[in-house]
């Protein structure tokens, strides 16, 4: 194939990466007053690369040897990523004036372009090795931006957790990576697939369980979701709302597609892997964020459940369920977002972030409007009809029934009964209790507007299924 068609089917991560070169070297020159052009710039980038999508991108087939997948379900996946990121970047500024004492630094939204190209690697990567390199930029970048607030010691913690604990699932990921090279001979996913359908043998059985077990960290699966809580109250809220959504559509669909294209033949053996990594996620999730009376920390908890939700899909093996998982994740990170959008507008009378539930107590008459958007996004997470979450959680548990998974799809849907407790708590908090002191300060036209808009799409995103479903219906349909 022509080297330059290869290189436009990579278009999206050379604009992402020569972006994020050039508004570094802005930065560098021109310090602190660059910051509101750099972030600017960032989210020009960022739709420069949406744009990108389109054509060869998401159509083209195989490139560098099938190091790289351009196809449309890699283009869907990027495209939730670049819209979280961009609202990321967007939501920033406000945050750090008020809250750290100091203005936003030009590095954040340069290491946001450049965790978006390592993810946009990892989605469309063909090759173990590709996967890698995609996650290590990706990682890298999450580290700093985890510790960014240098003088606050809970985002240093953060920083510092989140790095060692990924240096881990690195290590665990890499002798995985090791282990299905040792005997199969490749790191393509294609050559793998062969090797598994040729009859699975004890060391490419344990180095699937290694290779799962590295991504369910980069998901915050169970059993390696201990740094989700800690890192994500510890981080700046627009730093925690970067983590709860993009990096974990990434990782998701990265994780379909080594499981559907690398290790298809093999969907026996890690189905029972993703069967209880599933269960274990909904169930300690749910349970765990009951006694939560932190704000961040129950959000937290509840990702890890819904990252079990979006697991059933992947457990149906069928191009049903991964339709399912990609439907579920779209919806995730506008409830996500949205929920986060709120949490940074809980400020005391001294400007500072209020993270305590108890804080939300009678909301609905000293902020109606913002108590009613989340009202709508915790009753979204419940999966409470007819809101956007109902149809996603939906979706999981029909593919699961249409392999005839029956007792999965039944534990799926005893557990969301619980998880739907907690949410339902911040609601009556908000509705039902005596009021709290008001939050300070009103939403800027940006949030504000972002807020409204994720809270329509919720309460009428039902009038968008059918777009909706198309879409993911043939990005699953290209992964086959």
């Amino acid at each position: 194939m022509d080297y330059n068609a290869q290189l436009l089917m990579s278009l999206p991560e050379l604009v992402l990466g020569a972006g994020g070169i050039l508004l570094m070297l802005v930065a560098a020159w021109g310090g602190q007053a660059s910051t509101r052009a750099v972030s600017l710039a960032a989210v020009a980038v960022l739709i420069g690369a949406g744009i990108a999508l389109g054509g060869p991108a998401s159509s083209g087939g195989e490139a560098f040897d099938g190091l790289y997948r351009a196809d449309m379900f890699a283009a869907f996946a990027k495209a939730l990523v670049y819209v979280a990121a961009g609202v990321s970047i967007l939501i920033a500024p406000g945050f750090f004036q008020r809250t750290s004492g100091d203005d936003l630094r030009p590095e954040y939204p340069v290491l946001i372009l450049f965790s978006a190209a390592g993810m946009g690697l990892m989605v469309s990567a063909g090759d173990l090795i590709t996967l890698y390199v995609g996650l290590e930029l990706q990682s890298l970048a999450a580290y700093v931006l985890a510790s960014f607030m240098r003088r606050d010691a809970r985002s240093a913690e953060a920083g510092l957790k989140y790095f060692v604990l990924g240096a881990l699932a690195s290590g665990i990921l890499l002798y995985g990576i090791s282990l299905v090279y040792g005997f199969s001979g490749t790191t393509l996913y294609a050559g793998i697939a062969d090797a598994y359908a040729q009859g699975s043998s004890t060391g490419l059985l344990f180095g699937l369980v290694f290779v799962f077990a590295g991504l369910a960290f980069k998901i915050s699966a169970v059993p390696f979701h201990m740094w989700t809580p800690d890192v994500y109250e510890g981080a700046p809220t627009p730093v925690t709302a970067f983590f709860a959504s993009a990096p974990k559509v990434a990782a998701m669909a990265m994780a379909v597609r080594v499981a559907m294209e690398a290790m298809g033949p093999a969907v026996e053996q890690w189905r029972q892997i993703v069967v209880f990594a599933a269960l274990a996620s909904i169930i300690l999730g749910s349970v765990a964020a009951i006694g939560q009376s932190n704000i961040k920390r129950l959000l937290a908890y509840s990702s890890i459940a819904n990252v079990g939700f979006a697991l059933i899909g992947l457990v149906a093996g069928s191009e049903a369920g991964v339709a399912s998982v990609l439907f579920y994740m779209a919806v995730y990170i506008v409830m996500t977002l949205g929920s986060f959008l709120i949490v940074l507008q809980m400020r005391g009378a001294d400007g500072q972030q209020v993270e305590t539930i108890d804080s939300l107590a009678g909301m609905s008459r000293t902020r109606p409007g913002l108590a009613l958007a989340l009202a709508v996004f915790m009753f979204s997470l419940a999966g409470v009809p007819p809101f956007l979450g109902f149809f996603a959680k939906f979706a999981v548990f029909d593919a699961a029934v249409g392999a005839k998974l029956y007792l999965l799809a039944a534990v799926g849907i005893a557990a969301s009964v619980i998880g739907a407790y907690y949410y339902l708590r911040v609601v009556k908090t908000m509705y039902f209790d005596e009021p709290a002191p008001a939050f300070e300060g009103r939403a800027g036209l940006v949030e504000g507007s972002l807020i409204f808009a994720s809270a329509v799409v919720i309460s009428f995103g039902m009038l968008l299924l059918p777009w909706l479903s198309g879409w993911t219906t043939a990005a699953a349909h290209s992964l086959f």
